[in-house]
């Protein structure tokens, strides 16, 4: 069975933005020690590791900050076009075996509307991703209309990927810095991004728009039914009117990966909420194990056909990959 994977992390040295995550993390040394030579590294450990486990291809993405953080403009924009120069080269001198997620400099709205066409027409990569908020903007504000027109134009996908610099400080956190991490604080603010893209019309302005949350759909599938009650008694004079309830935007704007979550129970729950052809395998290498990942996978109760959606059919239409 052919496997894509498709939020899976590098890191460039020869960027002038300081942007690897590591150094935000609150794990172990050996951990991020670990990590770090794994996210600059394509040959001597990431291809043998997906080997020895099944996995045919890697969608790759510069790891979270990368550029999102950078407070010059200028530099961002410059580190952005760097990026994917280089992953394009590295997609290019691996085929069959890596393809790529553009990185975009949101600090300046049109010039990341420009480097995402760059990046997908010219260099030909197959959509981007962005790293939560930029600097403690979100993407439903008004000055990001040009990135968004682009999107939709261009027909690719946007992965939305948490940041893991709080865009604010959240009191119930405070003084438990594991918390606001991968154990919880991401999912939240990630999936609170994309209710405020919800919420706030995009879809509705730009119905082409299609966007993928990881970690199991950043647990929204399981809100969904909620969300969708309480949206019905909002005041419309508080609240924009939708053309959709929010649930209804799965599908036709918003897919989700299982990367870092291997549990069965919340794959069938997703899949019984938003449909097998919305859900994709991931892994979130270097910070998840490539084992767990494909084990989850090989074993997950669902049908040869299904399962097959979920490893490769559903990435290869969404992020029009070649079958």
């Amino acid at each position: 069975m052919k496997v894509i994977a498709l939020e899976e992390g590098f890191w460039y040295d020869k960027l002038a933005t300081d942007g690897s995550p590591l150094k935000h993390l609150p794990v172990q040394p050996e951990a991020a020690a670990d990590w770090r030579r794994r996210l600059v590294d394509f040959t001597e450990l990431r291809l043998p590791e997906m080997d020895a486990h099944g996995i045919d291809l890697q969608v790759l993405s510069l790891t979270a900050p990368g550029v999102q953080m950078q407070p010059d403009p200028r530099l961002a924009v410059a580190d952005a076009r760097l990026t994917n120069d280089f992953l394009a080269t590295v997609v290019e001198q691996h085929p069959g075996r890596f393809q790529g997620l553009a990185t975009v400099a949101l600090q300046d709205p049109g010039e990341a509307a420009t480097e995402l066409r760059r990046a997908v027409l010219d260099l030909g990569l197959c959509g981007v991703l962005v790293n939560d908020h930029t600097l403690g903007h979100f993407l439903d504000e008004p000055q990001y209309a040009p990135f968004w027109e682009t999107l939709q134009e261009l027909g690719v996908a946007l992965y939305l990927h948490p940041n893991p610099v709080s865009s604010d400080e959240w009191q119930v956190l405070r003084g438990y810095p594991g918390l606001d991490h991968a154990t919880w604080g991401w999912n939240q603010r990630v999936g609170g991004h994309a209710l405020r893209l919800i919420f706030g019309g995009i879809f509705d302005r730009y119905p082409g728009a299609r966007i993928i949350l990881g970690h199991m759909g950043e647990f929204l599938p399981a809100q969904l039914y909620r969300i969708d009650t309480h949206y019905r008694h909002l005041d419309p004079e508080r609240q924009q009117p939708l053309e959709k309830l929010p649930s209804e935007y799965f599908g036709r704007n918003i897919a989700i990966t299982t990367s870092g979550v291997f549990s069965h129970p919340a794959l069938l729950d997703a899949i019984q909420t938003i449909g097998i052809d919305n859900v994709m395998f991931s892994i979130d290498y270097p910070f998840e194990p490539t084992r767990d990942a494909a084990e989850f996978l090989r074993t997950a109760p669902l049908s040869r056909a299904d399962k097959e959606r979920v490893a490769h059919g559903n990435a290869e239409r969404i992020l029009g990959l070649k079958p």
